[in-house]
């Protein structure tokens, strides 16, 4: 019998995973304090989650962001998620896109991005966000990609925090 996916059908419960997603990887110490799913826009149906794995997989680019949108990738047999027949999907990060996942949108098919925390939260407990144009939600939107911030901002950055005060490994701090 095929285990059923868990369907959520609004903006604040997709969050609420993401940020969930955040807490047990800190709690379990398998790395950062970051969380992301990606949903059928749809029916709300999770179509993947992903932690953040920078330190214990020894690799920059093991996001949250990108795990989740690896693993929907392969779910789904397309490198991109916005093809023609393909339904539209959504990605629920539990912080705004670093530079690297902001570049990766795009060429990932998503439709959609929802954060929680924002870049100057995560940049608060010492994370080096990279170098994001400042105009970087209108340079979604030019490509076809909705994006809502600020959703169940508050419990997002309480995890922050909390990653902060458990001294979570801040890695990539050097800011250039």
């Amino acid at each position: 019998m095929a285990e059923e996916q868990p369907s959520c059908h609004t903006a604040e419960e997709r969050m609420q995973l993401a940020i969930r997603l955040a807490r047990l990887n800190i709690e379990h110490r398998t790395g950062g304090p970051f969380g992301a799913a990606v949903f059928n826009m749809a029916t709300g149906d999770l179509v993947s989650a992903g932690v953040n794995l920078v330190v214990r997989s020894s690799c920059s680019m093991a996001h949250a962001e990108m795990i989740a949108i690896s693993s929907a990738q392969q779910k789904m047999g397309t490198f991109d998620l916005g093809a023609a027949g393909v339904p539209h999907f959504e990605l629920v990060s539990s912080s705004e896109p670093c530079a690297m996942c902001f570049g990766a949108l795009p060429w990932s098919g998503i439709r959609h991005l929802v954060c929680g925390a924002r870049d100057e939260d995560a940049r608060a407990i010492g994370f080096d966000e990279g170098p994001k144009h400042p105009h970087w939600i209108k340079e979604l939107e030019k490509r076809g990609i909705s994006v809502e911030i600020d959703v169940c901002r508050s419990r997002a950055i309480e995890v922050l925090r909390y990653y902060s005060s458990h001294e979570g490994l801040i890695y990539n701090a050097r800011q250039g």
